[in-house]
């Protein structure tokens, strides 16, 4: 919680002679809301954050569920800030917890000095505890009153809404408005009552346990469109945009969302979405429709992938146009669904048998799974390969706020199967050029018509054994991937283009780099930051970059393994040869923290 130079700050805790307690004006706030996922803390949450995107605000939000279909502890964090936030907060500033777990488990987050709101229907918190400031309110009963007794707890999260509407002094009209876009559709009871318990909140006396107010400024327009949303949304507008109109898919968390989307969008385009029976089926129905002449799109989490990957391997043969979304999560097996892990990349470049090129992209950030997305069809398109796209749980449910795409710049337009006439010299696979295949009903001028299939092939595409012919098709499949190599640019370097220490990560991780990038060089010391977003191919000069450091250090969010490296820093260290490229690993199933990375770039470097 960051308090602006010139307001200052509240003195003390007791401001019973104070009339008007002057306003703290907040930079920014991190606020966690902990309770049980029937509770709706989720919708708190994604209001608040629809609520800074139209107030000029930056927000980055951070979830955790149960895994169980019977709910569990939850949590959502909202980190809201008038300058660029980057990650969702290591320390909260205030907390509101809805049960006595909640308190139990969530205290020790508060940075010292932080304020907990709890339930005194629920919550029996220790007040000897000086680190932080206590506000006891009688959230359920209170709400149970405002609403009406056949309600029982229902209803709760609004009264919390209303409740810091009131404290940081938010826009009340504006969040008024969205809850009523959200509610307004249902029977006309629910809204009622949902605004019952928000104004019951909103109009609480706090002032009466706690005196001091708040303010969160508002940060400075863009004069643009802004777009909140979180990354399986943006995910899946960047597909409809890159010109995907047809896909499959089988649900499993957290890919569903994207599933469900296209599933009701891609009719409006002319289009199809199918749910098939198993993983294996829906891969298969997708090629088809790339057989088809269509860039199709298929996705799945960890576990799904695993079962695509036989049809994956038919896909890199047959040369077929697919974008494949993978959605991480904790593994291996089941594992941990609803939480966060980068433990796919070398299954994503080398999960199939046989030599099996294909592309894999990261998106650094929600706004970046869009162009991600739209990327991924590109590169499917010209070079007629699988192209996979590895976002992860945090991605996939991380709301923030971003400017609106120049939709004219990167929307394209499918065009449908390109069944023109073929000329006599037609051939699909050719060794001296590009493939372009012919789908079903365009006519060979020359009579000769090509196969898609599974086997080795000539230039038609008819099944062949011969030696030679397999070696020239290994080295086409493979060469089209180093072209790509030669057109993706190299990855910014965030800070200085040389000094001691270069942090580098993939996915998610960008906020909390970037952040403790920040942090510190803000310290003095010569740190750098670079994201890779093209994981496979790598960029070409990634090499020339690294000699410039004295240390390159890789975050990522999976296990060291029994040589001491992360996936990807085991990538670079075995294109690089270079001994300098360390790892910061971690699988605990939560985003990192800028205190984990700051202190493995102190162990690494030796730097206190």
């Amino acid at each position: 919680m960051t308090i602006a130079a010139d307001e200052p700050p509240v003195q003390g805790s007791d401001h019973s002679e104070l009339s008007t307690p002057p306003l703290q004006d907040l930079q920014n706030a991190v606020i966690r809301f902990a309770g049980n996922s029937q509770d709706g803390i989720q919708t708190i949450g994604g209001f608040l954050a629809r609520l800074a995107g139209r107030s000029a605000r930056e927000v980055m939000t951070y979830m955790t569920i149960p895994s169980t279909i019977s709910g569990g502890p939850s949590i959502f964090q909202v980190h809201l800030g008038s300058g660029e936030v980057l990650s969702a907060g290591d320390d909260t500033d205030f907390l509101v917890a809805f049960y006595q777990h909640s308190y139990d488990n969530h205290l020790s987050s508060l940075r010292d000095g932080g304020i907990c709101i709890y339930d005194t229907d629920f919550v029996e918190p220790d007040l000897s505890d000086k680190r932080y400031e206590f506000i006891g309110l009688p959230i359920t009963s209170t709400t149970i009153e405002a609403i009406g007794g056949s309600t029982k707890s229902r209803g709760k999260n609004m009264f919390v809404l209303g409740l810091v509407t009131s404290i940081f002094q938010l826009d009340r009209d504006k969040l008024v408005g969205i809850i009523e876009r959200q509610f307004g559709k249902k029977d006309e009871s629910v809204l009622r009552n949902v605004m019952l318990a928000f104004d019951a909140g909103y109009a609480y006396p706090i002032g009466d346990v706690y005196k001091n107010r708040f303010s969160l400024k508002a940060g400075t327009s863009t004069g643009s469109d802004r777009v909140t949303t979180d990354g399986n949304t943006a995910l899946t507008y960047g597909l409809l945009a890159g010109g995907v109109r047809f896909g499959a898919g089988y649900p499993i968390t957290p890919w569903s969302p994207v599933m469900e989307v296209l599933r009701s969008e891609l009719p409006k385009y002319g289009g199809l979405f199918l749910q098939a029976e198993d993983e294996l089926a829906a891969v298969s129905a997708a090629l088809g429709y790339a057989y088809a002449g269509h860039l199709a799109v298929t996705g799945s989490s960890g576990p799904g992938l695993s079962l695509k990957m036989e049809a994956l391997s038919y896909a890199s043969m047959a040369e077929l146009p697919l974008v494949v979304i993978n959605v991480q999560r904790g593994g291996p097996s089941t594992g941990l669904p609803t939480s966060v892990e980068q433990s796919d990349l070398m299954q994503a470049i080398y999960g199939s048998h046989g030599d099996a090129p294909r592309v894999v992209l990261a998106p650094q950030d929600v706004e970046d799974c869009f162009y991600i997305a739209v990327e991924a069809c590109r590169i499917a398109r010209k070079y007629s390969t699988q192209v996979i796209v590895l976002s992860d749980q945090a991605l996939s449910s991380r709301i923030e706020v971003f400017d609106e795409p120049d939709w004219d710049a990167v929307v394209v337009e499918d065009e449908g199967p390109a069944l023109e006439d073929r000329p006599d010299d037609f051939k699909p696979y050719p060794l001296d050029g590009d493939t372009r295949h012919a789908p079903p009903g365009a006519k060979m001028l020359g009579g000769k018509y090509p196969v898609v299939t599974g086997l080795e092939h000539d230039e038609w595409g008819h099944p062949s054994a011969n030696p030679e012919m397999h070696q020239k098709m290994t080295n086409r499949r493979r060469d089209k991937l180093k072209r790509l190599m030669e057109e993706i640019p190299t990855p910014e370097v965030f800070g200085d283009a040389k000094g001691d220490v270069l942090l580098v990560g993939w996915g998610s991780t960008y906020g909390p780099l970037r952040e403790a990038t920040g942090l510190l060089r803000d310290q003095g010391k010569q740190v750098s930051h670079m994201q890779i977003r093209h994981l496979h191919p790598l960029p070409k000069d990634l090499g020339e970059v690294f000699d410039q450091f004295d240390h390159v250090i890789v975050a990522e969010m999976n296990d060291e393994g029994l040589y001491g490296q992360g996936q990807l820093a085991t990538l670079l260290r075995g294109r690089y040869a270079n001994p300098k490229i360390k790892s910061i690993t971690k699988t605990d199933g939560l985003t990192f923290k800028i205190r984990e990375i700051v202190a493995g770039v102190s162990e690494h470097t030796g730097n206190a």
